[in-house]
């Protein structure tokens, strides 16, 4: 009996290390895969939480295992992977890419855009400064020679005049002005010279007694009438007119022939008949 208890007694004791051979066998690569920290981990949840003192002492062993040795070669010494104040790896600095080696050639200018809307109208700025005086010009080329736009007259009788059988024309014997001796004294004619625009003025004294009867004449047609009945006082008398004269028109005053009784005065001390004209638009202006 006790043979074969011992017999027994072997064969468990040669089962449970086969079992641990396996085991070991086993587990030996996964447990290499195992982060030392992790490995650390799982040793102590084995363990259970090691006390204050242990953990003082294992931190001195950990510092005096991976400090450098007096004497050693500090490159040479072996860190921990986990160790989180020393690098593992170099850090390889990002690539530069040189963009001017990337540029292409300018390409041709496109085409031109539609235009805008047109923007609100801003307000009035402020008045600049005052530019400085510029130079003098050069003399510009000669005008065009000045033409004669310029016609007047005026001209007086001290003489007094009677009608007779026939139209007499009014001569005048005193001359106040006369431009351009466009006044003819000896036939009392004024000649344009200037066509245009003309005003006249005709002005008497008639006769006690007499009648006074006269016409402003253009060329051969009588134009407008200067009239008075015979009356005792002797009065003066006017008319005036405006008349549109081409070249060579003639303008003169006439005396009726004497039907009736028909007379102006005048004397030697003192004028009392005038008659008068001047241009007052030239036909070539606009």
């Amino acid at each position: 009996m006790a043979a074969r208890s011992r017999k027994m007694g072997s064969c468990g004791q040669g089962f449970v290390l086969g079992c641990c051979l396996l085991l070991a066998i086993a587990w030996g690569p996964v447990l290499s895969l195992v982060p030392r920290g992790q490995q650390e981990h799982l040793e102590w949840e084995e363990e259970g939480p090691p006390s204050p003192l242990n953990h003082e002492k294992r931190d001195e062993d950990t510092r005096e295992k991976y400090s450098p040795s007096q004497g050693q070669d500090p490159t040479s010494r072996c860190y921990r992977c986990c160790d989180p104040g020393t690098p593992v790896y170099q850090t390889i600095p990002p690539p530069q890419i040189n963009i001017t080696i990337l540029k292409g050639e300018k390409g041709d200018r496109g085409d031109r855009g539609l235009q805008g809307k047109y923007g609100k109208t801003g307000s009035t700025g402020a008045r600049g400064h005052i530019g400085p005086k510029g130079q003098k010009g050069s003399m510009g080329a000669p005008g065009d020679r000045c033409k004669n736009h310029y016609a007047a007259f005026s001209v007086g009788r001290k003489k007094a005049l009677h009608s007779n059988d026939y139209f007499q024309p009014v001569v005048f014997d005193t001359q106040f002005v006369n431009l351009y001796e466009h006044f003819n004294m000896f036939t009392g004619k004024f000649y344009c010279y200037v066509p245009g625009i003309y005003f006249f003025s005709l002005n008497v004294h008639t006769w006690n007694q007499k009648e006074t009867y006269l016409h402003i004449m253009k060329n051969e047609e009588e134009v407008v009438i200067l009239y008075a009945q015979v009356s005792d006082r002797s009065i003066m008398q006017s008319q005036s007119l405006m008349l549109e004269l081409r070249e060579q028109d003639e303008v003169w005053v006439r005396l009726f022939k004497g039907e009736r009784e028909n007379a102006i005065f005048s004397d030697e001390f003192d004028t009392y008949i005038t008659f008068s004209g001047y241009l007052v638009k030239p036909a070539s202006e606009p």
